[in-house]
């Protein structure tokens, strides 16, 4: 199959430089993930283009996977595009393809957009049952707190990758970080109660039956800030090890696994997911975000999950792309074949 790996390592390819840009470059994790993407799906029997998700994607992928003779889709598209500016990024790419009728992995524009709201995936949830940390979202920092408990998180709620991340332990402090949130961003920001203990990464693959793969724990050691800030994810240096499978009770795992699938479903995620949860002192876990187009890298997390159930690199990659043509077609794609 013609399968096109859709990707934004160059931010020039727009008609106009206009909108609020990516807030810092996306070329360490990009380039991690091509690497490794694109070969994977070779070593899958594919016949592979790298292309940019730009004003020319279009283009490029009409010439590259044309429709057959009855009109029908020709390729497909394995969508690891972040966007390039303006408003709801994570969208743009699903929905020029979407309105192309070209087939990709991941979520629907919808999905993304309910995924990389912060604010709205939390009221999803919430509304679901879901816990997840009580929050408020500021426009200055001086609005009333309420009830929120110091320390607090306070991060832009439509962004990734743990941009803008702030601990925050005072009420004096509350004001400056919700400025460098709305300088720096072009958002209001969110603002949640910061929960003491353990981080839980949930990683999901499928649609109808979603299969949970086993859960990944960063050691934070005797580390002073036990947050996965955008460093401790991309640094190598600054990375806590990953323990996997995280060492949890069954019973406390099962509640992991059927609030995240929750948090898949309120959230129209398809075909893979990762769901970040934390855990309180008390054993209480609390849903801080999911996204829907999770790195895979080889040492991200999802990676590292997927590794310990088993799954190659290769592997996995192939089955995210058969999990979707399925989800398009009916049939995996060996069947499809024959």
């Amino acid at each position: 199959m013609r399968v096109a790996v859709v990707t934004n390592r160059d931010v020039t390819g727009v008609i106009n430089r206009f909108g609020q840009p990516l807030p810092q470059p996306p070329e360490p994790l990009t380039e991690w993930q091509c690497d490794s993407v694109v070969p994977a799906l070779q070593e899958g029997g594919h016949e592979v283009l790298l292309c940019e998700g730009d004003k020319g994607m279009l283009t490029t992928l009409e010439r590259f996977m044309p429709p057959d003779s009855q009109g029908r889709p020709s390729g497909f598209v394995f969508n690891l595009a972040c966007g390039i500016q303006g408003e709801s990024r994570f969208s743009h790419v699903p929905a020029m393809l979407e309105m192309a009728g070209v087939p990709y992995i991941g979520a629907s524009p919808l999905g993304h957009e309910l995924a990389n709201d912060k604010v709205v995936t939390k009221i999803l949830i919430r509304d679901r049952g879901v816990p997840t940390p009580k929050f408020r979202v500021m426009h200055r920092g001086d609005e009333n707190t309420g009830d929120l408990r110091f320390p607090v998180v306070v991060k832009p709620p439509r962004e990734g990758d743990s941009f803008g991340l702030q601990l925050v332990h005072e009420p004096a402090e509350l004001k400056r970080a919700v400025e460098v949130i709305v300088e720096q961003y072009g958002q209001e920001a969110l603002v949640e109660e910061y929960i003491e203990g353990r981080e839980i990464t949930v990683p999901l693959l499928g649609n109808g039956e979603v299969e949970v793969l086993p859960l990944v724990e960063p050691d934070f050691g005797d580390r002073p800030t036990r947050l996965m800030t955008f460093e401790a994810k991309y640094v190598a240096a600054a990375a806590p090890p990953k323990i996997c499978p995280a060492q949890i009770g069954s019973g406390l795992a099962t509640v992991l696994r059927d609030i995240s699938i929750a948090t898949f479903r309120a959230c129209k995620c398809r075909d893979y997911a990762r769901v970040d949860i934390r855990i309180d002192r008390s054993g209480q876990p609390f849903v801080l975000e999911i996204s829907a187009n999770p790195s895979l890298a080889k040492r991200s997390s999802y990676c590292v999950a997927a590794s310990t159930a088993g799954h190659s690199y290769s592997s996995l990659i192939n089955r995210i792309l058969d999990i979707a043509h399925t989800r398009y077609f009916g049939t995996a794609i060996c069947q499809s074949r024959t």
